[in-house]
C-alpha cells in the first residue's frame, strides 16, 4: 500500500480548528458566568482560565483581554464576511453582496440565542464590554465601506456624482439596520425570525439606495447617457428614462420640455 502523507493534513487541520473553537467557547462561557455572578471588575483572567480548565497562557493565546473573551466569534465571522464579498458574482449589485455579508454576522448571534441575550445584558451593564462591542461592529462598517467604494473610480469623481457618498452612507445604513433588528430581537429574549426581520430592513435600504448608485460607471460625464431624454411631437411630450433615474430627474426633464417653445434638435 502506497503512503500518501498529505492526505491526512485536512483531517488534522479540521481537528485543530475544532479544538480551537471549543476552547474559545469554553472560555467565553466561563467569562460570562463569572461576570454575571462575581461582577466584571472582580473577575480576573486567572479565574476565567481556571473555570474553563486551561492555563493562563492558553487564555492569552485566544484572547487579548478579559472583555474580549465574551466575543469569541467576531474574528471568525469577519473572515466569513470577507469570503462572501470576495466570492460575489460579477452581476450582483454590491449592495446586495453587503447585505449577504452582514447576514453572516446576524447568524453568529442567532446560533445561540440564550448566550446572545445574556451577552447583550452584560454589555448594557459594563461600559468596557459595550465599548469593545462597538469597536467590533466598527470593523464590519469599515469592511463594507471599502467594498462599496471599491466599485467606484475615485479618480473619475466629478461634481454632481454622489456615488462615493452613497456608498459610505449605504454601508453605514446596512450596519445600522442589522444593529436595529438585532437589538429588537435581543430585547425580545431572542424570540422570533430575526433573519426575516433583517431581510425586511434590507428591502427598505435597497429602496432608498439601490437604484441611486450608478455602480461600475466607467464613462466620463461628457459621454455618459443622460438619465432622461425628452422629445416633443404634435403637442405630445415623450420622456424616455433609464431605470435608475430618480423621479425628480424625470420631472425636471418633462418641465424643461414643456417650457421649450421649439422642439429639441432631432425631434
Amino acid at each position: 500500500m502506497q503512503y500518501v502523507p498529505h492526505m491526512s493534513q485536512p483531517r488534522s487541520t479540521a481537528r485543530t480548528t475544532a479544538q480551537r473553537h471549543r476552547v474559545r467557547q469554553e472560555l467565553a462561557t466561563a467569562a460570562m458566568h463569572l461576570f454575571s455572578t462575581k461582577g466584571y471588575e472582580a473577575t480576573t483572567v486567572d479565574e476565567i482560565a481556571a473555570a474553563a480548565g486551561v492555563a493562563r497562557r492558553t487564555f492569552f493565546r485566544h484572547f487579548r483581554s478579559k472583555e474580549e473573551a465574551i466575543f469569541p466569534d467576531h474574528d471568525d465571522t469577519l473572515v466569513r464576511v470577507q469570503a462572501v464579498l470576495d466570492s460575489a458574482e460579477q452581476g450582483e449589485h454590491p449592495l446586495d453582496t453587503v447585505c449577504r455579508g452582514i447576514t453572516e454576522v446576524l447568524r453568529m448571534y442567532a446560533e445561540s440565542p440564550e448566550v446572545s441575550v445574556e451577552r447583550y445584558r452584560l454589555t448594557r451593564e459594563v461600559p468596557a464590554l459595550r465599548e469593545h462591542e462597538i469597536a467590533s461592529v466598527a470593523r464590519y462598517d469599515r469592511l463594507f465601506t471599502r467594498y462599496l467604494l471599491g466599485h467606484f473610480d475615485e479618480a473619475a469623481h466629478r461634481a454632481g456624482d454622489d456615488d462615493p457618498l452613497l456608498a459610505e452612507v449605504a454601508a453605514s445604513a446596512v450596519v445600522a439596520a442589522h444593529n436595529h433588528v438585532l437589538r429588537r430581537w435581543l430585547r425580545a429574549g431572542g424570540k422570533g425570525d430575526v433573519e426575516a426581520q433583517l431581510n425586511h430592513a434590507f428591502d427598505v435600504i435597497r429602496e432608498t439606495f439601490g437604484t441611486g448608485m450608478g455602480v461600475g460607471r466607467t464613462e466620463p460625464a461628457a459621454k455618459a447617457a443622460p438619465a432622461v431624454r425628452e422629445s416633443r411631437a404634435g403637442g405630445v411630450v415623450v420622456a424616455v428614462a433609464r431605470t435608475d433615474a430618480s423621479p425628480a430627474e424625470v420631472l425636471r426633464a418633462i418641465e424643461k420640455a414643456l417650457e421649450t417653445d421649439e422642439p429639441p434638435t432631432g425631434a
